[in-house]
């Protein structure tokens, strides 16, 4: 039986891929920083989940969550980095400290845990790392520059994972999804603490006090569960995995522009080699 161990699981799109891991008999190791959050999850499955407090800043829980899931399900095979949330500012607005504690989430979060699971999925030879991204790293809107820098930064960092550890038997991708009906845009949203005016019709109208989209939003969270799912179970997982029409559309139009201006500046690109 498979065991997946899946950060962030107290809301959104972690809870429905571990609500639908569990209906699918799995084992579940799922976390949260407050694990009563996630406790009725194992509760409904005794026999296959397991409810740990999990923050993925900090090392000793990070090692405590891993060393639960073997002592319990002997391992972990597929590893969800989930664990996140969003930020909004301009890129003058950032506060230091927030944004540190984005990166410290995001990124050393995510290499955090995939260290803890490495060596027992190369000793096995098999496992999958799952690491969520988003199209904002592809799109980078204006006022999500700093969270589409974390989310670019941990599709970098997979990329080069999945060749290092392919012939390992290993297998790392990422998920990029688009705008999902969970909480995301409410709850877990922060943003800076103090707007500056000459952003006001940039940044400024994606903040929380002017933002339309929560709850509107066209993904549906069990239907990303279920395509995830299929997805790491397939014989061939894809480096990446876009999740909804509009992240689908966004990356094609966001593609397409960027080979537009490769094209247009391709002349001058070629002009900087030693000529022979």
């Amino acid at each position: 039986m498979t065991t997946w161990l899946i950060t962030g699981c107290s809301t959104g799109l972690g809870r429905a891929f571990a609500q639908a891991v569990l209906d699918r008999g799995q084992n579940v190791v799922v976390t949260a920083r407050d694990v009563a959050s996630v406790q009725d999850l194992a509760d409904a499955h005794p026999d296959t989940g397991l409810a740990v407090a999990l923050d993925v800043t900090d090392d000793a829980q990070v090692a405590a969550a891993v060393q639960a899931a073997e002592e319990r399900f002997s391992g972990v095979d597929v590893l969800v980095n989930n664990a996140g949330y969003g930020y909004r500012a301009a890129l003058e607005e950032g506060v230091d400290s927030d944004v540190r504690r984005l990166f410290e989430t995001h990124v050393f979060g995510t290499v955090r845990t995939t260290k803890a699971v490495l060596p027992a999925m190369r000793a096995r030879r098999s496992g999958t790392i799952v690491n969520l991204s988003s199209i904002g790293a592809r799109v980078a809107p204006e006022g999500s520059g700093y969270y589409a820098a974390v989310k670019s930064a941990v599709e970098s960092l997979t990329l080069a994972l999945r060749k290092e550890v392919a012939p390992l038997g290993i297998t790392a991708m990422v998920v990029e999804p688009g705008g999902f009906r969970t909480d995301f845009a409410g709850r877990s949203l922060t943003q800076s603490a103090e707007p500056i005016a000459d952003y006001a019709d940039t940044a400024g109208k994606r903040r929380k006090e002017n933002d339309t989209v929560h709850g509107t939003q066209p993904g549906d969270p069990a239907k990303a569960a279920a395509a995830l799912i299929e997805a790491v179970e397939s014989d061939a997982p894809p480096y990446m995995l876009l999740l909804g029409n509009d992240a689908s559309d966004s990356f094609r139009t966001a593609l397409h522009t960027l080979l537009d201006e490769v094209d247009a500046w391709e002349t001058l690109s070629r002009s900087t080699d030693f000529d022979d």
